[in-house]
């Protein structure tokens, strides 16, 4: 795999046109967001083509070079052919959508025609899907060009006990871009090292408890768990129907609010998917938090004193913009549904993934035979086991009722009894708390050394959950390493926490690019 990438990155590179972008120009494109690639383009200083090739000359200095950030692991053969029709349906006046000519980079468990989607995992790397995830047609028919693929922690982190966020057999180590020797987080990790890094104008990465907002906080940048049912999973390898969901990354809170309108639609093939009429950048609004009454988690802090330093720090900034900060907001259900998600996640993973093996056409069908096939690879479990797969093999029809107990306990607690119980007792509009803690050391002996997260509840009940780069810590022997704020509430609150990140976002300024070393 890692020889094919390379390969086609290469050709690409040859392949692309001349009239390529001085370094001035090139120094412009660095936090370029939506809005002013697309004014460039209008304006005929751009063209899609450069863009692609910028960024393709982006992957090549700092993927498998320089620092080595494992963040990409394939590149789409056709990215500047693509390009090239966008640029020429431009000059010849055809209708445009909100991202013609935009490259987005997809995590490697989203099927995209034309691309193997392997999780990670050796054993897929054949899978070539026949056609693209409901997302992902989407993102095309919106005007989007498909740069490639994003490493992620292999089986989104669903495999064995002591596994490394953004570790995958076929990727590699992915590597946090403000500092190399810490973990990006997981699962979606490559996606989010990539627009922190600007080797893509914005990507698409997936969550089932914490893979958006975890890597999103921990490599400074904008992440969006939208509402369950908003984002269809279709063509998406999954852990659990009743939790996943795609959503986007990018560097700002508009691009956020972009590319995640252009994701929705109804689909027929995943039936809890509704349409939202709704114009989502109506939202961007500066004065998004006058007003608003925010509930301050005080039991999702204290896991670390300098993240709640900077956490203090930032209530201030809120309260500047007209927040109404209300303390005592606890959840009281915290930690008591952390069991029954895990029955849940094991039981539906055993069925969901027999499912996309199905029809995906891979050679392997159901859970069982990725078990066996792991047993006789060299490379796959060289760091870890997979203790995961193997307690999901184990549950069977037997514990059908077991399960359906969990999921509605589940359930309850992080959503009727949790998040929704808090804010309707202090009349909340939504819920803050610091997002994760900063970066810690990768760690191939013990695995990841999670120390606390916001992201549980939210991702449990299915409710939306948005994380904003709120500054950086500075750790003795490390360069700083971003935090990040997360602003979540009831489903489909969306409309209110896009007001107020976007309004925290314009007033704080905190995302900055790393310094990459050459």
């Amino acid at each position: 795999m890692l020889k094919h990438y390379s390969l086609v990155l290469a050709l690409l590179l040859l392949s692309a046109c001349t009239s390529t972008l001085t370094t001035t120009s090139s120094d412009t494109l660095l936090e370029a967001d939506i809005v002013s690639l697309q004014a460039r383009m209008k304006r005929d200083e751009l063209s899609a083509e450069q863009l692609v090739q910028f960024y393709l000359h982006r992957i090549a200095q700092f993927n498998r070079q320089g620092p080595q950030l494992n963040a990409v692991i394939q590149v789409n053969a056709a990215a500047l052919s693509e390009a090239r029709k966008l640029d020429k349906a431009r000059r010849s006046g055809q209708p445009m959508g909100p991202l013609h000519g935009i490259p987005v980079l997809l995590k490697d468990n989203i099927d995209s025609a034309g691309l193997p989607n392997t999780a990670g995992s050796e054993l897929l790397e054949n899978n070539m899907p026949p056609d693209d995830a409901f997302i992902v047609s989407q993102l095309r028919h919106a005007g989007a060009i498909i740069l490639g693929k994003a490493n992620l922690s292999e089986w989104a982190n669903f495999r064995g006990d002591r596994s490394s966020s953004g570790w995958s057999a076929v990727g590699g180590q992915a590597k946090n871009p403000y500092d190399p020797s810490r973990s990006p987080c997981g699962s979606s990790s490559g996606s989010a090292i990539a627009v922190a890094a600007n080797l893509t104008v914005v990507a698409v990465g997936t969550e089932t408890d914490g893979s958006l907002v975890c890597p999103a906080a921990v490599n400074g940048i904008v992440s969006l768990k939208p509402t369950l049912g908003l984002i269809s999973r279709d063509g998406i390898i999954p852990i659990a129907h009743s939790q996943d969901t795609a959503g986007p990354m990018t560097r700002t809170v508009r691009d956020t609010v972009i590319l995640f309108a252009a994701m929705q639609g109804e689909d027929p093939a995943d039936p809890i998917t509704y349409t939202a009429p709704q114009d989502w950048q109506a939202h961007l609004i500066n004065d998004g938090l006058n007003g608003k009454r925010i509930g301050v988690v005080r039991n999702l802090t204290g896991y670390h004193d300098l993240l709640d330093s900077q956490f203090e720090r930032q209530l201030a900034v809120l309260r500047k913009q007209g927040a109404i900060l209300i303390e005592d907001t606890n959840i009281d259900t915290l930690h008591q549904w952390g069991e029954d998600e895990y029955t849940v996640l094991l039981h539906e993973f055993r069925a969901d993934i027999a499912k996309y093996l199905q029809q995906s056409g891979s050679p392997y069908q159901n859970l069982q035979e990725l078990i066996e096939a792991n047993r006789k690879s060299p490379s796959e479990l060289a760091l870890f086991g997979q203790e995961i797969f193997e307690r999901a093999q184990q549950r069977g029809v037997e514990q059908h009722d077991e399960y359906l107990e969990a999921l509605r306990r589940a359930k309850r607690l992080a959503g009727k009894e949790g998040i929704d119980a808090v804010m309707q007792k202090h009349n909340l509009d939504m819920l803050i708390a610091p997002t994760v803690g900063p970066a810690w050391k990768i760690d191939h002996i013990n695995g990841d050394h999670y120390m606390g997260s916001a992201s549980s509840a939210a991702a449990v009940a299915g409710y939306p959950h948005i994380t904003v780069p709120m500054g950086f810590i500075e750790v003795s022997g490390s360069a700083p390493l971003p935090v990040g704020l997360s602003f979540f509430g009831s489903a489909n609150s969306e409309p209110r926490l896009i007001e107020a990140a976007y309004s925290y976002e314009q007033a704080s300024r905190h995302r900055r690019p790393p310094k990459l070393p050459h």
